[in-house]
């Protein structure tokens, strides 16, 4: 079984199509045909079912699919541990929550490019779930999201500890006045996307004040969420450094929590098993000295 044919079945699982794939691999569909064709009979069995859409893995497909992105991980990883001469220097992709990516890491992110011009940043903004698959599948990294995080292929380390405040438009100066100022099934929540760790602790909060059916509306950046909130949308929850920075230019409230909800800690995660290259360990040591564990 030759590794280029496991990453071209893994190409073609993940673009779904021999002629999308062959452009992602920079070759021409013969050759994604016949490597196909010859992965197939050698395991002795279809791997994908073929239609008018396009294809779609198999049982057996579906079964080796993992093992094929796994070892062709371990080859990437293999040749940049090789590559690696002790410089920072290449790629570095890096995840992170939309609310850390605005506030938090700007002078992080200036003051390594200023130490390391030679590495390739990229930063890529989600939820904490996809981040975190992101970083199991290898497609990161390392990436900033909110804890707890316990997966056994996962190593974190706190970068932040932040206080998550309520926010409203301005004329709700109190929850007691928000809450007798709402029909029954409370207020509207605006909230990122599923996999968004605030949103669940949004959801958990708007359960225990008593609006369990409050509905939801979901956004795509953080500019959106705090100017519908600013124009009494809603309510949305947000780490109290983002929100000040809205609540100085007076267009939003903050109403602070009581109780465990009120903290969260933002890791930095990473895989457990992977090759640190000096990129990512200069990266780490960027952090440390800006002091991990950083108090909001």
């Amino acid at each position: 079984m030759e590794l280029s044919d496991l990453k071209t079945f893994a190409a073609v699982a993940r673009c779904g199509g021999i002629t999308r794939a062959a452009g992602e691999l920079n070759t021409v569909q013969s050759n994604v045909t016949n490597r196909i064709r010859a992965l197939e009979t050698e395991i002795g069995t279809p791997l994908f079912e073929r239609h008018a859409r396009g294809m779609t893995l198999t049982d057996a497909g579906r079964r080796l699919l993992p093992y094929a992105d796994r070892l062709n991980a371990l080859s990437n990883e293999a040749l940049a541990a090789a590559r690696d001469d002790g410089v920072a220097k290449g790629p570095l992709a890096i995840g992170s929550m939309e609310t850390t990516a605005a506030v938090r890491l700007p002078p992080l992110l200036a003051q390594f490019h200023q130490r390391h011009p030679e590495v390739q940043l990229s930063l890529r903004t989600g939820p904490t779930a996809l981040l975190a698959e992101a970083v199991i599948a290898n497609a990161l990294d390392g990436a900033f999201v909110a804890g707890p995080i316990d997966h056994p292929d996962l190593m974190s380390t706190v970068a932040f500890n932040e206080e998550l405040v309520l926010l409203t438009a301005r004329r709700w100066k109190t929850l007691a006045a928000l809450r007798a100022g709402t029909p029954a099934s409370g207020p509207t929540i605006l909230v990122f996307r599923t996999g968004c760790s605030y949103r669940q602790r949004l959801e958990q909060l708007m359960s225990e004040l008593g609006w369990p059916t409050a509905a939801r509306l979901e956004f795509g950046t953080l500019d959106g969420i705090i100017g519908c909130v600013a124009a009494d949308m809603g309510v949305t929850l947000l780490p109290r450094a983002v929100a000040e920075r809205s609540d100085q230019a007076g267009i939003v409230r903050m109403h602070t929590l009581n109780g465990p909800r009120r903290r969260v800690e933002t890791l930095f995660i990473r895989r457990r098993a992977a090759h640190e290259g000096t990129a990512l360990r200069s990266f780490l040591a960027c952090l440390k000295s800006n002091g991990l564990s950083v108090a909001a």
